[in-house]
């Protein structure tokens, strides 16, 4: 039992390693000016889903950036995320005319589907949940996305429908 841990141990730290040194890859595109804060978390955000805090203290280093101003800027913005989503995010819009037209129905059964919560991720990966305030889409209101997919005048069926078609993908 021991020789496993020790195993685990080993394989967390060459992934700790691999993602250090492809951090540093992205980061050796950009000059040291602080000014290329948003760029970098940007790039590491498509490469990785969410922002590592691995990543979080090479770009420290690299910018000479306090850690918590690299954390002020990510949880700024909400298209940074510090915690992994699944491979389908699933988001449901808040804003005020999809929630006039239902929204909030909406996101109530996608939790009791996921039996997840906002801000979360199903165990196994596959999907995520988030709310957002509005997706730019009112004319389709309520709203719903998944990844980049949108899916306008939504009903709770028609997310039943959604989330049954990507549960059989893979």
């Amino acid at each position: 039992m021991r020789e496993n841990m020790s195993e685990e141990k080993k394989c967390s730290n060459c992934m700790e390693q691999k993602l250090r040194q492809e951090v540093r890859e992205i980061l050796e595109q950009y000059t040291t000016s602080k000014d290329n804060l948003i760029q970098i978390l940007n790039e590491i955000q498509e490469k990785y889903g969410y922002i590592p805090k691995e990543a979080q203290l090479e770009i420290s280093d690299y910018l000479k950036i306090p850690m918590a101003e690299i954390y002020g800027v990510i949880t700024f913005y909400s298209r940074f995320t510090l915690k992994p989503k699944g491979k389908y995010n699933v988001s449901v819009c808040l804003g005020t005319a999809c929630f006039v037209k239902g929204s909030q129905a909406i996101l109530d059964r996608l939790k009791s589907r996921l039996n997840i919560q906002e801000g979360e991720t199903t165990k196994d990966g596959k999907f995520s949940i988030d709310a957002t305030r509005c997706v730019g889409a009112c004319g389709l209101a309520p709203v719903f996305t998944v990844n980049d997919e949108v899916y306008g005048k939504a009903t709770v069926k028609k997310l039943d429908e959604v989330l049954d078609e990507y549960m059989k993908k893979d």
